[in-house]
């Protein structure tokens, strides 16, 4: 089967484990990279072997016989890109968080929509090992029907020091960290029916909020998960960042994603505990593993979509529900009342 060629946008901190994830996968060449700061572009072009780079994207995009784009820039700049490439029917894999607005989110997957343009968000958290584990454990319906969750995203990981740009976001948090939690808590029980969220800042030295807690009644089971998020740089006990935690309860038993990848699932016949380890790739930051690692089966699931082979999870119409949640909780903290969803 030929190889799809595809061109990069971006070429920061994320992309070059966006290409490892690729060429792990395989069935996929990169022919070309843009990057606003060419120098950039060139030196992960050297690293992968992509024959060119560019620093104007509709050069790139005019040059190019191209299957599809993975879009890897900053937030703001992912519209201009989308619909660069919607104008000319090419298929958009974009990354999260879709957009910086609802409104501008709508936009992007109307406009792929009208063009007829595969549209797909690059949501790879729920794609982590242990998480489709805790899926599977949970649609076995040991615990029964689940009634209530919590999924705890919290570190004192110093994410600002990391990514300073970060702290500069008048929405934070629930943008970045939300726009993952949200779509697994989608993944794991369903639509959301209403949302009420509280946010804090902890950081003095940032413009958005560091501490998010959503609460949502969700799926045909109406299960109320809570949602807590934090970087607020302490410390706790069971920091392993970005390992993400769960406990869910059911009318028959309970099931927990804890430290260290370790799923237990409680009934009357016991607690069976086993360990879900991320695989290991050399090319991952072993301090994202966890996260790195998920690329891959995301870009699989991907690829198969851009084939025709099935529908992908994370289409650009599935993530707008997630988006809509974000922008739900901003609202709902704002106005400090329970927002009903339709």
């Amino acid at each position: 089967m030929a190889h799809l060629k595809f061109a990069t946008f971006g070429a920061g901190f994320w992309a070059q484990f966006q290409l490892a994830g690729w060429y792990e996968v395989g069935g996929v060449e990169c022919v070309a990279i843009y990057n606003r700061t060419r120098s950039k572009a060139e030196k992960l072009a050297q690293r992968f072997g992509v024959p060119r780079v560019y620093d104007d994207a509709e050069a790139l995009l005019d040059a190019e016989q191209l299957d599809f784009v993975d879009i890897i820039t900053d937030v703001d700049t992912h519209a201009k890109f989308t619909l660069m490439a919607a104008q000319r029917r090419i298929p958009v894999i974009c990354q999260k968080p879709m957009a910086p607005s609802l409104a501008v989110a709508e936009e992007m997957v109307r406009a792929c929509r009208e063009a007829g343009v595969p549209f797909f968000i690059h949501e790879n958290w729920r794609w982590q090992t242990p998480i489709r584990a805790l899926k599977a454990a949970l649609d076995e319906g040991h615990i029964g029907r689940p009634f209530r969750a919590r999924i705890d995203m919290i570190s004192g990981f110093p994410v600002f020091k990391n990514q300073p740009f970060l702290a500069e976001l008048e929405q934070f948090i629930i943008t970045d960290l939300g726009s993952h939690t949200l779509d697994v808590a989608r993944f794991l029980f369903g639509e959301a029916h209403s949302i009420y969220c509280q946010t804090r800042r902890v950081h003095p030295n940032i413009k958005g909020e560091d501490v998010a807690t959503i609460v949502m009644a969700m799926g045909e089971a109406n299960t109320i998960v809570a949602v807590n998020m934090a970087y607020a740089e302490n410390y706790l006990e069971h920091d392993r960042f970005p390992e993400t935690y769960f406990f869910i309860e059911g009318e028959r038993g309970s099931i927990e994603l804890g430290p260290d990848f370790w799923l237990r699932v409680t009934t009357a016949d016991g607690t069976h505990a086993r360990r879900i380890p991320p695989p290991r790739y050399a090319w991952a930051d072993p301090a994202y593993d966890v996260v790195h690692s998920s690329i891959v089966p995301c870009n699989a699931d991907l690829l198969r979509a851009l084939r025709g082979e099935g529908a992908a999870e994370t289409t650009g119409e599935d993530n707008l529900k997630t988006v809509r949640l974000v922008f739900a909780s901003y609202d709902s903290a704002a106005d400090n009342r329970a927002i009903q969803l339709a």
